[in-house]
């Protein structure tokens, strides 16, 4: 008889009861979702590094959900509950750190360094440190074009509040079209941190479309005699002027927009850290470890938040819509810039540079350099392209500052 009264016990608390309720079955289309992630990331290759990592974190805190209780129960690994209190201005928990930590599960834990905004700042202290500024340097003309690809932005921000978004919602929805992901978590968790996981995924999924979704429009919008031009070859930047440009872009855009003080002065640190020439060890360590860390942990905390019974709503699949619809727009926008400067320059630019200003670095550039040897097998396009690749990251995150300014 005892040994029956534990079976029934080992059954009725072991995870697999969890798949006769409603909430076991989002649970269910979680799993399976986080299996074609991951799929799309080791078999596909698409943006590996994090989307292997988001992918395992759904499937964690899906898993972890079946066992008797779902969200609330104590062996779960994220409790979306401790972050409602948390978020409650009534609540004698709100921006409690240590009530989470008391509390929380292992992706509780974890996901204070996104609630901080801590992983995307880092995060783009190691873009800074691997991005050269060189080519926007050399033509400054090409953050004509990084402002230009944030047109999706705006356009899906009032996309989204048509369809009944808040303010807060529909910035952080419309942000995806930077191609950004971390600006996209940093600004999401301030303005709506309940849309992370949707926002997120959309926004690095995306990103890692773009060599599937870019080609169309840049044949769509560009003829085969712009797409042949090939440019001359920039002037050489001197390193005095590499040194600087951080120094000042950091002093420029934190007074014009504070918030973006986090981003743009960790962005313009890293690669201050590159060009100055006497800090190689910081360099090559925030290039390659910390990076490597803070991916890590960036990874599995935002797949944390997709849990079932909050994922799987027709509000995603409206972020989802207009996160694609903010992308193509903002390909769309530099590539109409890039053919107003083809036909100002008279015929020396090529419009296909235009496409990468959206903020996917290197990724968008190389598409561009991709699709105008199509065209033409000696044309090189890649660092012109970066330009504007470049111009892009700054672009979004302004885009992000101004939004934060205007609805925090």
């Amino acid at each position: 008889m005892d040994i029956l009264e534990t079976l029934k016990t080992l059954a009725s608390e072991s995870g697999f009861a969890g798949f006769f309720s409603i909430d076991g079955l989002k649970n269910l289309v979680m799993i399976l979702i986080s299996f074609f992630l991951l799929y799309l990331g080791i078999k596909r290759k698409f943006e590996p590094l994090l989307l292997v990592g988001i992918a395992f974190g759904c499937l964690l805190v899906n898993v972890s959900n079946f066992f008797s209780g779902g969200e609330s129960s104590a062996e779960a690994l994220y409790h979306p509950e401790l972050w409602d209190a948390f978020l409650d201005h009534d609540s004698e928990f709100y921006h409690s750190y240590g009530h989470i930590m008391a509390n929380g599960g292992l992706l509780d834990i974890l996901y204070i360094g996104v609630k901080s905004g801590l992983y995307p700042s880092l995060i783009f202290l190691g873009v800074g440190a691997m991005t050269d500024f060189a080519p926007l340097l050399a033509n400054p003309k090409s953050l004509l074009l990084g402002a230009a690809a944030q047109m999706g932005v705006f356009l899906a921000f009032f996309g989204a509040v048509c369809l009944g978004f808040t303010g807060e919602e529909a910035a952080s929805i419309g942000i995806i079209g930077g191609a950004d992901g971390p600006t996209a978590i940093f600004l999401t968790t301030r303005l709506a941190p309940h849309l992370l996981g949707p926002i997120a995924i959309a926004a690095y999924s995306y990103m890692a479309l773009i060599p599937m979704i870019q080609p169309f429009f840049m044949n769509l919008l560009t003829t085969e005699k712009e797409r042949k031009v090939v440019m001359t070859q920039n002037r050489k930047v001197s390193k005095t002027e590499k040194i600087i440009f951080p120094i000042v872009v950091a002093v420029f855009v934190i007074l014009l927009l504070p918030s973006t003080a986090p981003l743009i002065g960790c962005l313009m640190l890293g690669n201050l850290w590159k060009e100055c020439g006497v800090t190689e060890r910081l360099s090559d360590t925030v290039q390659n470890a910390l990076m490597n860390i803070v991916t890590v942990f960036l990874g599995i905390s935002v797949g944390a938040t997709t849990v079932g019974s909050r994922f799987l709503n027709l509000q995603t699949v409206g972020i989802i819509v207009l996160g694609l619809t903010a992308f193509c727009f903002s390909t769309i926008g530099g590539l109409l810039v890039g053919k107003l400067m083809y036909k100002l320059s008279g015929g020396k630019i090529n419009p296909l540079i235009g496409s990468a200003g959206v903020s996917a670095v290197p990724m968008a550039a190389r598409v561009s350099q991709i699709e105008g040897q199509k065209a033409n097998p000696k044309n090189f396009l890649l660092m012109h392209a970066m330009g504007p690749n470049v111009a892009g990251v700054i672009g979004s995150a302004i885009a992000a500052g101004f939004l934060l300014a205007v609805f925090k």
